[in-house]
């Protein structure tokens, strides 16, 4: 199972990079089509989902690998039995929240599916599609909550921490600046 989580991770940051790379990519293509009088239609539609498509499905890789914004700055603070408590309660939380957030998101874009709410600029599509994304990494983002919750359950130490741990000894202090 470890391996699957870990893999599922990794992959929705592949698939994050790859739409940011895309994103780097499409606005080049525009520009230089501008230049030379061959305007690409549609890709600032396609630049916004794909925007989203990045930041959505990058949740759950970098929540795993202590990049990503948490309570850590009061957590570190703390010790012993009263650290694992509050590490307790600020991941249930989170997955208490990431839950709703899941429900919402799911019933927004099924209702866009229902309805067949088509998308309002040059493309045409039906929107439901590219806020799937948004659905997509909220879901891996929450099964990557419940997988620290569980190690943390477990007294074992949590991958971000491990995370921040291993940069810290490396001498890379770059997230702190």
């Amino acid at each position: 199972m470890r391996r699957f989580l870990d893999r599922l991770y990794d992959g929705a940051g592949v698939a994050a990079a790859v739409a940011m790379v895309a994103i780097c990519v499409l606005m080049l293509a525009e520009a230089a089509g501008r230049e030379v009088g061959l305007p690409i239609q549609g890709a600032d539609d396609i630049v916004a989902w794909l925007c989203a498509a990045c930041a959505f499905l990058a949740l759950g890789h970098t929540f795993r690998n202590g990049d990503l914004v948490r309570v850590g700055v009061f957590l570190d603070h703390l010790s012993g039995r009263t650290r694992w408590y509050a590490e307790i309660w600020a991941l249930g939380v989170t997955a208490l929240f990431t839950v709703y957030m899941l429900w919402a998101c799911t019933k927004f874009v099924y209702d866009s599916y229902v309805f067949n709410e088509v998308a309002q600029g040059l493309i045409r599509a039906p929107i439901w599609i590219p806020q799937l994304s948004l659905v997509v990494g909220i879901a891996i983002f929450l099964v990557a909550v419940i997988d620290e919750l569980a190690t943390v359950l477990r007294k074992e130490k949590p991958s971000y921490q491990r995370a921040e741990e291993a940069r810290a000894a490396a001498g890379d202090f770059s997230e702190k600046l």
